[in-house]
């Protein structure tokens, strides 16, 4: 097997584990959430906000993952200016994506400090 046949595979293998990564964490966040409503003294809107939480940190996961095997097959398979342009263009989406899901989730941007209450 040669170099581009093994980054091919590698490549596809971070695709599918990004994949699973969203796939897990949606399934584990259910699960949480549906066993935390069937709980005694838990309120609704606290189940929804850690169900919310889980859920962007899943996608974020898999979103990096992604992003990650773009990387890979861009710059080892085909690094012709379209495949690095487009590969530009996902980073700036993901990257957008990931502020967005980072503010929905904290509540504050990435660059921001935590506040000590955290």
């Amino acid at each position: 097997m040669g170099f581009q046949e093994t980054m091919d595979a590698v490549g596809k293998a971070m695709d599918v584990a990004g994949v699973v990564a969203i796939v897990v964490g949606v399934a584990v966040a259910t699960l949480v959430a549906a066993g935390a409503l069937f709980r005694k003294g838990t309120e609704p809107g606290e189940v929804y906000h850690r169900y919310r939480r889980l859920l962007g940190r899943s996608i974020l996961l898999g979103l990096e993952l992604l992003v990650a095997a773009d990387i890979i097959r861009t710059v080892a398979i085909t690094p012709t200016f379209q495949s690095v342009g487009v590969l530009g263009l996902i980073v700036v989406i993901r990257t957008f994506l990931s502020f967005s899901l980072e503010l929905e989730i904290t509540g504050r941007w990435p660059w921001e400090k935590k506040d000590r209450e955290d």
